[in-house]
């Protein structure tokens, strides 16, 4: 009979065991990190120095210390030390410090769904598909446009824009969304009051260099107000 379980590695009591509360304890420990998986940080090479009963990290490439030897795996401290939860395929653990869920694929932790970028596919050799969210709140709108300074990256696969009036814009009737070139490319004539949103959709189109979002004041110049954008985005990454 194997002395721990196949999947999550959990001890058994073995028969005629002594001190049977110790083994039985070590598998609570270990239930206590694995289920509903939370972890402060992911990619960590060396223990904090002063950490709390109940925090888990994912521990990154190289590890020193009390880490040595446990790259890919999680660290949970418990009752004053730290104690391995070695990884598995098909894992799952919320990254508290990213707000993001990551995924143990083919060996590696990689982002799910749920966070900013995240990845959905990766080959053999590490070429990715990805999707990611960009979103930025532009505020104290002033001038005849503003430029967001976040960018529609070099080689993304865009899809669409999408705005939200966060406070009331003064100075302007309406307003377009788009690039340089192409001032109503993700919507025109958008709306100034509070609570005015677009979904600037479009056919999946693709960039060849960082280009900003634009957005252009119409009927006169901005001199007020605030509007929330988000670029949604196809990423391709090639193979190492």
């Amino acid at each position: 009979m194997p002395d721990e379980t196949t999947n999550l590695l959990l001890p058994y009591i073995m028969a005629a065991q002594a001190q049977k509360h110790v083994t039985h304890n070590e598998a609570l420990r270990m239930l206590d990190g694995l289920v509903q998986m939370a972890v402060l940080e992911a990619g960590v090479t060396a223990p904090p120095g002063s950490p709390d009963d109940g925090d888990a990290y994912i521990v990154g490439a190289s590890a020193s210390g009390e880490w040595d030897g446990w790259d890919g795996d999680v660290a949970l401290r418990t009752d004053g030390a730290w104690l391995r939860l070695v990884a598995r395929e098909g894992w799952r653990a919320y990254v508290v410090d990213e707000q993001a869920l990551y995924l143990r694929i083919a060996g590696a932790w990689v982002p799910a769904l749920g966070g900013t970028m995240a990845e959905l596919a990766r080959s053999e050799n590490g070429a990715t598909t990805g999707m990611a969210v960009l979103e930025e709140t532009l505020t104290g709108l002033s001038g005849a446009s503003v430029d967001a300074s976040i960018e529609i990256p070099d080689r993304a696969i865009v899809l669409g824009v999408s705005t939200r009036t966060i406070t009331t814009i003064t100075g302007a009737t309406s307003y377009d969304c788009g690039i340089d070139g192409e001032g109503s490319k993700f919507g025109g004539s958008l709306g100034v009051a509070a609570g005015s949103t677009n979904l600037g959709v479009i056919g999946a189109q693709a960039f060849y260099a960082d280009t900003p979002v634009r957005l252009t004041a119409n009927g006169g110049e901005f001199t007020g107000g605030a509007v929330r954008l988000a670029i949604h985005l196809l990423t391709v990454g090639g193979p190492g």
